[in-house]
């Protein structure tokens, strides 16, 4: 049985967690499982997590490097050619043509822009985050916005803003 301070951690967190591990991979089912397997993880180090002074910190951590990791656990599992149906369909963010570009790029890139954009994370965050120099983190992200810069068209919004922020 989890510790109350676990169990409140998880109600007052997990709404937060599940969209950041949407933001993360793009699929909520996989968000669900990824969050799932994180919290099974903290809930079975709580005490020693605690004593670091930041669960969530912790939680976070785990579900990106779960994620960044999905592709050796791939490799032992059966895939099938068709996917099971779906009950539900989810909605798309607003601006679709930058959900798909943003899904498009590579696990580092994609995971390095929403640790920065969406978490607001310094670049020395995400590096501790994810077990890499400050250098690289730097590096990732310039090349990922110069990607989504490229492939976006040059009538939308965003490549409106960032043509007049430079």
């Amino acid at each position: 049985m989890a510790p109350d301070d676990f169990a409140e951690f998880v109600r007052g967190r997990h709404v937060e967690l599940l969209r950041f591990a949407y933001l993360l991979c793009g699929d909520r089912y996989l968000a669900e499982d990824l969050v799932q397997d994180a919290l099974e993880r903290t809930g079975m180090a709580w005490h020693r997590v605690q004593r670091q002074d930041d669960p969530e910190g912790y939680v976070r951590r785990t579900i990106t490097n779960r994620f960044l990791n999905r592709l050796r656990a791939l490799r032992s599992e059966r895939l099938v050619g068709d996917p099971p149906e779906r009950g539900y369909v989810d909605r798309e963010p607003p601006d679709h043509a930058l959900w798909h570009l943003l899904a498009r790029l590579p696990r580092q890139q994609r995971a390095v822009l929403v640790l920065r954009f969406y978490l607001d994370y310094s670049e020395a965050q995400i590096a501790q985050t994810l077990g890499c120099s400050t250098g690289t983190v730097k590096s990732t992200t310039s090349r990922a916005l110069a990607k989504l810069r490229q492939q976006l068209p040059a009538n939308s919004q965003l490549a409106s803003v960032e043509k007049g922020a430079s």
